[in-house]
């Protein structure tokens, strides 16, 4: 076995459709892993789940609207009904309904936002770490933001539930690190998916990324991918309770 090696683990991974969550199923299925492919259309994940077979992987895809606890419930039962365990849970799927000021979000914007960036995965969480205690271990994994590192202008609730899904991350480390489960955080930097289209689509914004990015691109998802594969592998097994900046520099240069 090599370190990267996913053979027998099984991944569960939402929002992975499409994006950074299609990108980390097709690279964990190349690497071994057995995957569940959820997001709220079927078809767009049977999409996935028919790449990944026609690559030689094994796969599985069920609807799931994240902000649903009982559809929570049935996705990991489906998950542990065809295969028995979940070594690596992908907390990917997110939202962002309001770019602005923070001050004109409204009351059901900002709760739906933190219901489901932050009280959802909290939720999915829970349902999956007695399963992994139990098995012996396992690797949970969320999709956060650098946007949650800074002051915004523009994404401040979202930046709001990305913080905090990093503490997420942290609590589960401590709590659950006994039981050989690891949490971490992967926090991307702009990266070219629909998701993030009205960053990257807008010339301004997106000139001044790449000006003030020390690689002068903006991401794609599969540079995020490698980091998820890590994490989720015994490469990764003395890792836990971070979050990994993956955004070509931009955090840490001027401007």
């Amino acid at each position: 076995m090599t370190l990267f090696d996913l053979s027998g683990k099984v991944a569960l991974i939402t929002g992975s459709s499409r994006g950074i969550g299609r990108a980390i199923a097709l690279r964990m299925a190349e690497h071994g892993a057995k995957v569940a492919i959820s997001s709220r259309k079927l078809a767009a994940c049977e999409e996935v789940v028919d790449t990944i077979k026609a690559q030689g992987g094994e796969a599985l895809a069920q609807a799931c609207d994240i902000a649903d606890q009982a559809a929570l419930e049935a996705l990991v039962e489906t998950v542990l009904r065809r295969w028995g365990r979940i070594d690596s849970l992908v907390c990917n799927a997110s939202i962002n309904p309001h770019f602005g000021p923070s001050a004109e979000i409204s009351d059901a914007d900002f709760d739906k936002t933190m219901a489901v960036n932050l009280r959802s995965h909290f939720r999915l969480c829970a349902d999956v770490l007695s399963h992994m205690a139990e098995q012996g271990g396992g690797s949970i994994i969320i999709i956060s933001s650098i946007a949650g590192f800074r002051g915004q202008d523009n994404l401040g609730i979202y930046a709001l539930s990305k913080a905090a899904e990093q503490q997420l991350a942290r609590n589960i480390a401590v709590e659950w690190g006994a039981y050989n489960i690891r949490a971490n955080c992967i926090a991307p930097g702009l990266v070219h998916t629909d998701f993030a289209r009205a960053l990257w689509s807008d010339p301004e914004i997106h000139q001044a990324t790449l000006q003030h990015t020390p690689l002068r691109r903006i991401g794609v998802p599969d540079d995020i991918a490698g980091a998820a594969v890590f994490l989720a592998s015994d490469a990764g097994r003395f890792v836990t309770g971070q979050t990994f900046i993956i955004d070509g520099g931009r955090s840490i240069a001027p401007g």
